[in-house]
């Protein structure tokens, strides 16, 4: 009996081969990528292509600000031979994650070669690391990524210079479809009034005013004062700005304060450091229609 199995598993072996149909696993053998958010993920996955797979150590939903790393997180990192961030001190959880997991790998800063906002309330050395909220900027985060990729992978190099300039151009087409949608706000209604400091570049990009900060901080995780908030509430007043903007996981209480006070609606579930795991904001594009919807349907 041991024999006719024997000679049964091996028949079915050989026919397996033989057709294609048994199990073929697949061992990449480039460099391990890894993006400190869900979006750089998704804008370096765009460049990879199919020839890597890009994986983001923070999971859809999780703020950065406010992020708790946890072992799991070192482990990643000590796997990983590319290490993708966005810079500008964005990234404070991942410091202690770099020391403890030791090894080396390359650090690839998506903002580099940008020139970012500096602040009144200088709350944040670095300057304002929200640049990938105006798709404009959003391209050096892709040019960055492309080269590195390149850098740590030259045989891959025709390809991430292909699939970069495809999804530039989705970037520019991005960019073109958001200042068409803006078109329909009344320039004297294109203010903005969100929780904390994170819409500057957009507005900048679209010819928005940002109106008032709830928080005055570029993190969500700061907090205000009384004086911080009777100033917000004139400046709503005096602009007539007809709206609140919170990002999905910001705290709605202060706002919701606010618009008591002055009438104004508070408009939540804006994405702007996560993406979302399926449906609305997916991909850094989705995520930045989403948003675009949002404001123009609050304004308009």
């Amino acid at each position: 009996m041991f024999v006719i199995r024997k000679i049964i598993l091996v028949l079915t072996l050989t026919s397996l081969a033989l057709t294609g149909c048994g199990p073929s696993p697949v061992t990449r053998t480039g460099p391990v990528v890894l993006a400190s958010t869900t979006f750089l993920a998704d804008m370096a996955q765009n460049v990879a292509g199919d020839r890597l797979e890009v994986r983001s150590l923070l999971p859809a939903g999780a703020d950065p600000h406010a992020y708790q790393a946890s072992p799991s997180d070192v482990a990643k990192i000590a796997s990983s031979t590319l290490l993708i961030v966005n810079g500008l001190e964005y990234e404070h959880f991942i410091e202690s994650l770099l020391e403890n997991a030791g090894g080396e790998r390359r650090v690839l800063t998506a903002s580099e070669g940008l020139t970012p906002r500096r602040m009144e309330e200088a709350d944040h050395g670095a300057g304002d690391p929200h640049l990938w909220l105006d798709p404009a900027r959003a391209v050096t985060y892709v040019e960055n990524i492309r080269d590195g990729l390149i850098e740590a992978d030259p045989g891959g190099a025709e390809a991430y210079r292909a699939n970069a300039e495809a999804y530039i151009a989705e970037l520019t087409d991005l960019d073109a479809w958001i200042a068409d949608q803006v078109a329909q706000i009344p320039a004297e209604r294109r203010l903005l009034v969100t929780n904390h400091e994170a819409l500057g570049y957009f507005a900048e990009r679209y010819g928005f005013t940002v109106a008032g900060t709830v928080i005055p901080s570029l993190s969500s995780e700061a907090a205000t004062s009384a004086q911080g908030l009777a100033q917000v509430i004139e400046r709503i007043k005096a602009t007539g700005a007809p709206a609140i903007f919170l990002g999905e996981v910001e705290n709605p209480d202060l706002a919701s304060q606010i618009a008591a006070e002055t009438g104004v609606k508070v408009v939540s579930g804006l994405y702007l450091e996560s993406l979302t795991d399926g449906p609305p904001a997916a991909t850094y594009i989705e995520m930045m229609k989403y948003n675009v919807t949002l404001i123009v349907e609050a304004l308009k």
